[in-house]
């Protein structure tokens, strides 16, 4: 119904068109309270969604990562998005151990910006606890340059990650390891094949949030093998196991390191 009269104004005609008026604005009460009762029944089957990938079974996972929908990750900064086959698997996780891997395209006095090989923007954040490393050997800052090939190692909040080591050309082959990589694309539905060895008691969700050297190590090892997005967390499985979640890319979005840390495989 179109009420052109607001609450409080004098109205005039007739009686009945008084009521009419009087009517039209009670209904309009009760559609914006029916529509406030349809959000709140469909916020938590949003964050059922995100369970699926995105939470953790130990408490440490639960207070230091916090998932977004695969929505939120779709229109997210940098350019990357969801998608893939698996449920909720691309939910980002804040202020976890993580790092990503490419060409630098800028750089200013306290951050760079980084270009995965398979498209999409990570912002760099330096700080003065940054550790630089060429190759082998100890470095510094100077070292990064637009066009260098450097892997970042740090805390990883989406797309931005506060370094804690740069190492410039590091021992990694972008070419070989992203052609493991299916990119990704607006529409394009991912794989959801598996290669490799899976944990056998491996469910989305498990794991002990990890962070220090082995999130470090477990973090070098998945980026060597599948080279294109962002490693927003390392998760610890029961068998020492390790599980490094990947954004950015249709596919792998799960890829499993062993306590050794060699990459064992992968999947959506």
């Amino acid at each position: 119904m179109n009420d052109q009269s607001e609450p409080g104004s004098r109205e005039a005609g007739t009686p009945s068109e008084r009521q009419l008026a009087g009517s039209g604005r009670r209904w309009k009460v009760m559609r914006r309270r029916g529509l406030g009762a349809a959000v709140g029944l469909v916020i938590p089957v949003v964050g059922l969604g995100v369970a699926a990938c995105g939470s953790s079974s130990s408490t440490q996972a639960a207070t230091t990562a916090t998932a977004t929908t695969p929505a939120a990750a779709a229109s997210g900064a940098g350019g990357f998005a969801g998608g893939g086959a698996g449920g909720g698997s691309n939910a980002r996780s804040t202020n976890a151990a993580g790092g990503s891997v490419g060409t630098v395209s800028a750089v200013s006095s306290t951050s760079f910006t980084l270009s995965p090989p398979k498209g999409g923007t990570v912002t760099v954040k330096e700080t003065s606890s940054t550790v630089y490393e060429q190759g082998t050997q100890k470095a510094t800052k100077t070292a990064v340059t637009k066009g260098a090939e450097v892997l970042v190692v740090g805390k990883v909040n989406s797309t931005t990650i506060t370094a804690s080591q740069v190492i410039v050309s590091p021992s990694i082959n972008l070419k070989t390891a992203s052609a493991n990589v299916i990119g990704f694309q607006e529409g394009t539905q991912g794989s959801s094949k598996s290669v490799g060895q899976i944990p056998k008691d491996y469910t989305q969700g498990s794991g002990t949030l990890v962070s220090g050297t082995d999130a470090t190590k477990a973090t070098e090892a998945a980026l060597a093998v599948y080279a294109g997005g962002v490693v927003d967390r390392v998760v610890q499985l029961s068998n020492g196991d390790y599980e490094v979640h990947h954004i950015g890319v249709n596919w792998p979005h799960h890829i499993f390191v062993n306590k050794d840390f060699k990459v064992i495989g992968a999947n959506d």
